[in-house]
């Protein structure tokens, strides 16, 4: 069986969308993993 993979479907303007909302949420996420987690240590650190 030799099935055919027509990637052009995949250049739909909904997958570019999903792939920038899914890079958005990464990005707020590890911004505020670094605001909650990483500067707060950082700080607490530097009193001791």
């Amino acid at each position: 069986m030799d099935m055919a993979v027509d990637l052009n479907e995949f250049k739909h303007p909904a997958w570019i969308t999903a792939l920038g909302t899914g890079a958005g949420y990464l990005l707020l996420l590890a911004v505020l993993t670094i605001a909650l987690f990483v500067v707060p240590w950082l700080v607490f650190s530097a009193l001791l």
